[in-house]
């Protein structure tokens, strides 16, 4: 039998390439893609062409960490985690971004940091 953790991160897994084979990041356009542990969340730009990222920011940023106190659980982390990536990108020139969820659903701390990404001024 498996595992319930096991048989989730192989769905999580098997979604995420399901996305992947339709979603590319561009210089003009990069992916925006989203990873989840169970304590902090991590966002970045990637250029897909190249093979780079461009601009990451996590819950462990120092801009972060300092309002972790002042902000009332992960979802409102996450929001801010979307700002700080926003806000980043705006200073490299990136207003327009392809948004890859990595297989998470788009409900709680990836919705959260999706809209706070978008109140930072980023188009998906």
């Amino acid at each position: 039998m498996f595992d319930k953790g096991i048989k989730k991160a192989r769905s999580r897994e098997r979604r995420h390439r399901h996305i992947r084979r339709r979603i590319a990041g561009t210089p003009h356009r990069p992916r925006l893609t989203v990873y989840r542990s169970l304590k902090n969340i991590y966002a970045q730009l990637v250029d897909d062409v190249a093979g780079r990222s461009i601009v990451g920011a996590s819950s462990l940023s120092p801009e972060v960490r300092e309002r972790v106190r002042e902000l009332d659980g992960k979802c409102e982390v996450s929001r801010e985690v979307g700002r700080l990536l926003a806000t980043r990108a705006k200073a490299k020139g990136i207003a327009e971004v392809v948004f890859d969820r990595s297989g998470y659903r788009y409900h709680g701390r990836v919705k959260a940091l999706a809209e706070g990404a978008r109140e930072g001024g980023l188009q998906f």
